[in-house]
């Protein structure tokens, strides 16, 4: 056990800090990295968010809609593939069941 167990364990390996400025030996890195649309890193974006009018509320209401009957339609057509296939099923039990006898 150690001497003193109240003290933390030190990492044994320290973490690599790169530098933004600073370029890598082992390939141009930096290119395949994202940069913003401008060229002014440290340039002001505003983002302006209104309330929603009667027409945009309407439109908002009728996308959400259109969203759900899809969403609606996928699930009743996998449970209508899947009762034809249960009908053979049950279909080919009760021959084998009379076939048995």
């Amino acid at each position: 056990m150690a001497d003193d167990s109240n003290r933390p364990e030190r990492p044994r390996l320290e973490p690599e800090i790169i530098p933004p400025a600073r370029a890598r030996g082992d390939g141009d890195w930096s290119q395949r990295s994202w940069r913003p649309e401008t060229s002014s890193a440290s340039a002001t974006h505003r983002i302006y968010v209104t309330r929603l009018g009667p027409f945009g509320m309407t439109l908002l209401m009728l996308i959400i809609g259109i969203v759900i009957a899809v969403i609606l339609l996928a699930v009743v057509g996998a449970v209508l593939i899947w009762i034809p296939i249960l009908a053979l099923l049950v279909a080919a039990g009760v021959i084998f069941r009379l076939l048995r006898r």
